[in-house]
């Protein structure tokens, strides 16, 4: 049986860019999927923008059950149940397709394909999954996730809500209450948690026309305000026992396994947010004509499209690479067997921490390029009829939900340590390793040839950096890492691991293009890769600094930061040519180019 590379094993190992899936691999049935799911968006979801956001009465639901009809539901649903049952390639591209059509009819279809129905797919019953999936998959059930409560956001597990068993066996009383809850006002059913006894955190499934099941008012919020958000209040509500989902006191293995999905999918949203933020931006400066010319041709504008194209590349490079990876593990499992949905969330669960990883990256980068495109516009971009004001509005939220990106960022290394202390990982051992070649470590090419050569070796000096601050943190701090007041480092080391995954990917991809294609679509490709990694190093060298300051003084931090300055010096490429190039490719294409 095929290996499969290890979760967080980027940050210690070198891989070669045939192990990478990269967009270049789409097969023929994964360009089909995109191409009907973009027409499905231009043809259903962008002419009725205007209409979502002022919530129209039935329409939010009725584009939904057309999407059901398409089967763009159901990519992750079991074809026993009525779903697709799609690789998680065509998953993500539905995902980052979908989002093109705006930020609130994605947070409503996210919220139905992600978090409502994934849990019943992973955890559920045979029973379960036969009286909801078939449903959900159509349409004619929206799934909502109800777990934030007004005391419980990031600290999920802190869960007020209470559940009895009655007396006669029958039935699980809940009361309690969750806020912000997406599609709320339009779901039929709710997977949401409580405490059994007070004291068992449990997952349920509760149906909207249960008894005791209210709602709040709509949430007036800053963006997505087509989507339906709203309390939900459960008051002496009877959840039938065959509608417990997974096993008592084991919901947080339902909740965090569903919030891997969730942000493993949140990327490819984010991606596809950003490259309709991008084609507006090149559209708007091509047009706009000032002191005689386009914007378009003004340095500080193609700088911009430059870097928000740059970044875009990265972000894609890195959701694909992670979608398969997660497609070769779960290729393994079995889906006749008894416990499939278990045996896929563990699969998936095997690369959380890269899920982590393209949550906060994807949605930074989708900030920055959306901010961007409202600054290409000028005034235009403040005003409500230009879709920029709307995605800049919309976008924001990407990094709240699903774990705040400052959550995600403790889970990166939280999981990466925990992995080390089970030998999952070798993290410690490879830390060791470079602590103790320090004296002869040096960079094997320090100037560019072209070929790539130079930014692979700034990769693997990317990682040792991260490895050597890691260590020193463990070494001084041990298990108080993981305490409060240590967070800012952890942040640190975060901000290291996520730059290595998210160049490395670039790299990978741009060398992969380079051996299989050549010709200008690889050229453009190389010129990102070598500005991205070119700044992402001078990022990780200043955390790196950051964090020895911090964790070390006197002849320590001397030692330390004279280790640093031998494994940093390398001669810059010249950026700025490369990215009037890069900004050239865009304009003359007019969006995203690949």
């Amino acid at each position: 049986m095929e290996e499969f590379v290890k979760g967080g094993a980027f940050l210690i190992e070198s891989i070669s860019p045939q192990e990478v899936f990269t967009p270049e691999d789409f097969n023929e049935e994964q360009r089909l999927v995109a191409k009907a799911v973009t027409e499905f968006v231009v043809g259903e979801i962008q002419p009725v923008a205007d209409d979502i956001e002022e919530k129209k009465e039935g329409l939010l639901p009725s584009l939904l059950k057309k999407a059901g009809e398409l089967g763009f539901l159901s990519a992750d649903i079991p074809e026993e149940y009525g779903g697709q049952d799609l690789d998680k390639i065509s998953s993500l591209l539905v995902w980052e397709k979908m989002a093109q059509g705006g930020g609130s009819f994605m947070s409503s279809f996210g919220a139905h394909t992600g978090i409502g129905s994934l849990p019943i797919v992973f955890f559920g019953t045979k029973d379960q999954k036969r009286r909801y999936l078939p449903n959900m998959a159509t349409g004619e059930i929206i799934g909502a996730y109800a777990l934030t409560e007004p005391e419980a956001g990031s600290d999920a597990l802190n869960s007020k809500t209470t559940a009895i068993l009655s007396p006669d066996g029958k039935y699980y009383i809940l009361n309690g209450q969750k806020q912000f809850i997406t599609n709320a006002g339009i779901a039929g059913t709710f997977v949401t948690y409580a405490k059994v006894d007070g004291e068992k955190f449990t997952s349920f499934i509760v149906e909207r026309n249960f008894e005791g099941v209210s709602l709040d008012e709509e949430e007036n919020k800053m963006g997505v305000k087509g989507s339906s958000t709203r309390g939900v209040i459960f008051t002496d509500v009877k959840v039938p026992v065959e509608n417990l989902l997974g096993e008592i006191g084991r919901g947080h293995i339902v909740a965090l396994n569903v919030l891997n999905i969730a942000r493993f999918g949140l990327g490819a949203g984010c991606l596809g947010g950003a490259k309709s933020a991008l084609q507006e931006a090149v559209t708007y400066a091509k047009k706009r004509v000032q002191f005689g010319r386009p914007i378009a041709e003004f340095g500080l504008i193609k700088y911009k499209i430059a870097e928000m194209a740059i970044r875009t590349f990265v972000s894609e490079s890195m959701v694909y690479r992670t979608g398969g990876l997660t497609d070769r593990i779960l290729q393994r499992i079995d889906r006749q067997a008894e416990d499939v949905g278990i045996q896929m969330a563990k699969g998936i669960e095997e690369y959380a921490i890269e899920d982590s990883i393209n949550k906060i990256y994807c949605s930074e980068m989708a900030g920055y390029v959306v901010d961007e495109a409202v600054q290409i516009h000028g005034g235009y971009g403040y005003i409500h009829d230009y879709p920029v004001e709307r995605g800049y509005r919309d976008e924001r939220i990407n990094r709240i939900w699903e774990g705040t990106n400052e959550i995600n960022r403790l889970l990166i290394v939280d999981m990466l340590t925990r992995r080390a202390m089970k030998n999952r990982l070798p993290v410690l051992g490879a830390a060791q390793k470079v602590a103790n070649e320090l004296l002869t470590l040096r960079p094997k090419v320090e100037m560019d040839d072209g070929k790539l050569t130079l930014q692979k070796e700034m990769v693997e000096m990317s990682k040792k950096i991260g490895l050597l601050v890691a260590g020193a943190a463990v070494q001084k701090y041990m298990m108080k890492l993981a305490e409060p007041q240590e967070e800012d480092i952890v942040g640190l080391i975060s901000n290291i691991v996520i730059e290595v995954f998210a160049m490395e990917s670039a790299l990978l991809r741009a060398m992969k293009s380079m051996e299989k294609f050549g010709g200008e679509k690889s050229e453009i490709q190389k010129a990102m890769a070598k500005v991205y990694v070119n700044d992402s190093f001078d990022r990780v060298e200043g955390f790196a600094k950051q964090a020895f300051a911090a964790i070390a003084e006197g002849d320590m931090l001397r030692t330390q930061l004279s280790a640093l300055k031998k494994l940093t010096r390398f001669t810059p490429v010249n950026t700025i040519a490369l990215r009037r190039e890069i900004a050239d490719s865009v304009i003359k294409i007019g969006r995203y180019p690949f």
